[in-house]
């Protein structure tokens, strides 16, 4: 799932991962090194002017010119010269640079298989809408999420979550390389025809060991039934699985298909920028005033308001206020959805309640076991509260549920490294182009400056505080709820060395 790697000479270099190998040795290179390297390597050949690769290398941010000129000096020692003698990099006068030696493209990294756990595992792939109307694409990701919601609350099983399996969305399928990139056994694949108040969905499991299909069924009913036949799937998954039939625990659903529609659509927008979450508190808005009953939509925006408000620096008294009652709502028109659950004790630990807090984590955990979202937003209270390397075990518990985690996932792993001093590791986490969609960017400023790196920590801080201008160390210390002071400092300190505003 990773990008296209370069090479060149004894070189590799690998822009997702942000690694440059020579004769498959890691060598230490800048951050910024290597942002401006891969883009002359993507464009070898070309001339790329000062401005371009300005942009490339401190995108969001106006530098001097000096500072590429001494990334280009560096990048030039590192290299050494090709073996002809020339440098890999030239200088075109008054222009730019272009990179001057052959390169190859590769294909992505090979990634290695991840050990299927002990219990049966699954992975259910995006449904494929074969309606000829574009617009069913929502309805056809919403039965694929609903599927995966269902069986994952079955704990005898171990059920990948959602993000990942839509990592595949529209890609063509190798079963067998899906399900060893996901760690799986079995993948649930079909699609999905929706047309008038008709609905056709064909699905088929299949066991990627044996390449045997376990179970297939074809279901032709009226668009009211799709909840029931939501159920149905799973029960027979849940039987060919663990060798018995058994009905789901009941879930509750909207009474209307617009409800769910406006539901499904803002799932989508919940880990991405600032304006989809204004996007997103409309569609929730919505779906509350058409269906007051429905747990869901009153979960998705007490966590709306909640994140609307830590792009510019930490919700407000009033907007946690109001994102704990919904929350609890939530918890009281359906007290076993595991996702309502999470979001209520990720609130309360906000609050101080955290005795409160720990008890709605351990029965969302137990109500579904296989939450990856609920096990990476308790790594974050659990690190808060000075038991750093339960919190470190519980982010890598959301990433193996989650090998293709949102963006967000990467603030409570590098949080939790940070924590743990392992400032390095941290660094490699946290470098990553979709970081600036949430603001992840502090503990890899913090951890730079930890390794001494000032001028690439401040270079974040200053990136950081473009999407969060209102930031302040003591703004921040003060909500987040840490219940280990020793630790706080820590972060503190890491803040202010890398020039973060008290």
């Amino acid at each position: 799932m990773q990008g296209s790697r370069f090479a060149f000479g004894p070189f590799v270099l690998d822009p997702s991962a942000g690694t440059l190998l020579e004769n498959d040795v890691r060598v230490g290179a800048s951050y910024r090194g290597l942002r401006l390297l891969g883009a002359l390597l993507a464009r070898s050949g070309d001339i790329l002017s000062k401005a371009e690769l300005l942009d490339a290398g401190w995108p969001g941010l106006a530098v001097e010119e000096g500072n590429l000129t001494v990334q280009i000096a560096q990048l030039r020692k590192l290299l050494g010269t090709r073996a002809d003698g020339g440098d890999w990099i030239a200088t075109i006068p008054r222009v730019g640079y272009r990179f001057a030696g052959e390169v190859a493209q590769l294909g992505p990294s090979s990634r290695q298989p991840l050990p299927l756990p002990s219990k049966p595992s699954i992975a259910v792939l995006p449904f494929v809408n074969v309606s000829n109307d574009p617009e069913q694409e929502t309805f056809a990701d919403g039965l694929t999420e609903d599927l995966i919601t269902d069986l994952s609350r079955t704990s005898e099983l171990f059920v990948i979550a959602r993000n990942s399996a839509f990592a595949y969305k529209g890609k063509a399928r190798d079963v067998r390389a899906i399900a060893g990139e996901l760690g799986v056994r079995y993948l649930l694949e079909g699609s999905v025809r929706h047309a008038g108040e008709r609905v056709r969905i064909n699905a088929q499991l299949v066991d990627t060991l044996t390449g045997d299909h376990l179970w297939a069924e074809r279901f032709d009913r009226d668009l009211d039934d799709i909840f029931a036949v939501q159920d149905e799937v799973t029960a027979r998954i849940v039987e060919a699985l663990l060798g018995r039939l058994r009905t789901p625990p009941p879930r509750q659903r909207p009474k209307s298909l617009e409800t769910y529609d406006f539901c499904v659509r803002a799932r989508r927008l919940m880990d991405d920028t600032p304006q989809a979450a204004q996007e997103a508190h409309l569609l929730l808005t919505r779906a509350v005033a058409l269906d007051p009953d429905y747990a869901e939509a009153y979960r998705w925006l007490a966590l709306n308001h909640w994140m609307g408000w830590v792009h510019s620096g930490g919700p407000t008294e009033a907007s946690r206020g109001i994102a704990l009652e919904l929350a609890r709502k939530a918890v009281a028109l359906d007290p076993s959805d595991a996702g309502c659950r999470w979001a209520l004790a990720y609130l309360l630990a906000y609050e101080r309640s955290f005795a409160e807090a720990d008890a709605e984590f351990a029965r969302a955990i137990a109500l579904d076991p296989n939450e990856a979202d609920a096990w990476a937003a308790l790594s974050d209270i659990t690190v808060l509260a000075g038991r750093v390397d339960e919190g470190l075990e519980h982010i890598r518990k959301a990433f193996r549920l989650n090998p293709f985690p949102a963006s967000w996932y990467y603030l409570p792993l590098g949080q939790a490294l940070y924590a743990a001093g392992k400032y390095g590791a941290a660094v490699e986490a946290l470098r990553r182009n979709d970081t600036h969609r949430t603001s992840s960017r502090r503990f890899l400023a913090a951890s730079l400056a930890q390794l001494g790196q000032l001028d690439e920590a401040r270079a974040e801080a200053e990136l950081f505080l473009v999407g969060n201008p209102d930031f302040s160390i003591r703004h921040w210390a003060t909500m987040e709820p840490f219940r280990d002071d020793a630790l706080r400092e820590r972060f503190v300190d890491g803040f202010r060395k890398a020039g973060l505003p008290e």
